[in-house]
């Protein structure tokens, strides 16, 4: 059975509070946790623990097509993430995240009320590009209104994914934000979820999520090349009919 993991917890500077957090998250029960850095249009120090394995994650606010060519780059220092993160403003940008860039998670908003709604052709898509739908539960604790956003955005989601690919995490700043994975699949029911699939969310789904992450790093630089035609081959097709025949002959 595959662990369970939070892949969203907030890098500050301060690292005796990020390793409290670890330290944590690991009581909790979590065995791998990733360590977000969010670009909103900031390098990347693990901390330690030795009962946690520590991922490293980017995620990319856009709410402008430009900002899409970042994560289209070759650029090594997007390679060096474990997982790569968008979070799409608008209904156009979350089409574009499902259907062509190369990240691993769509972040979904849980804060405000969507200015749009989710449409089955980009959610089936990014389905079948094996990329995951990410919900935060954190806000959802925290206030009663953020809640509601939450619970709402998460089930109209659900009635157009059908439960698929979702991932749970926390973004908690401090440890008493954080939640055990058993708990947090219960918070996975109130959002539409069936059970076993609210227990992926905070499990397999982590896991093939940083599968996915692992085979796009590995993916980067790959290089495919077409051969030529042979100059002998080349030659021989501009043979007349009778020379072919005699050479043939």
């Amino acid at each position: 059975m595959a662990g369970f993991a939070d892949l969203n917890l907030p890098q500050g500077p301060d690292k005796k509070s990020l390793q409290s957090l670890l330290e944590s998250a690991a009581h909790l029960g979590y065995s791998a946790v990733a360590l977000n850095h969010v670009i909103d249009f900031k390098e990347k120090k693990q901390g330690t623990s030795k009962r946690i394995k520590v991922l490293t994650r980017l995620t990319l606010v856009v709410s402008d097509p430009s900002h899409c060519n970042l994560l289209r780059s070759t650029s090594a220092n997007i390679r060096l993430y474990d997982i790569i993160a968008v979070f799409p403003k608008t209904e156009k940008l979350f089409h574009i995240a499902c259907t062509t860039l190369d990240v691993d998670l769509v972040c979904i908003n849980v804060t405000e009320k969507l200015p749009f709604y989710f449409r089955r052709p980009p959610v089936n898509m990014a389905i079948d590009r094996g990329i995951y739908f990410e919900l935060l539960y954190t806000p959802a604790i925290k206030d009663s209104t953020m809640r509601r956003y939450t619970i709402s955005n998460a089930i109209s989601l659900m009635q157009i994914c059908k439960g698929k690919n979702i991932v749970i995490s926390s973004a908690a700043e401090r440890p008493l934000e954080l939640r055990g994975p058993y708990d947090v699949a219960n918070l996975g029911l109130l959002f539409g979820l069936s059970e076993s699939e609210a227990k992926a969310a905070v499990s397999t789904n982590c896991r093939a999520t940083m599968l996915h992450g692992e085979t796009r790093k590995s993916a980067c630089g790959v290089v495919y090349t077409v051969k030529k035609p042979r100059k002998v081959e080349e030659e021989e097709t501009t043979l007349p009919a009778c020379k072919k025949a005699k050479t043939q002959a």
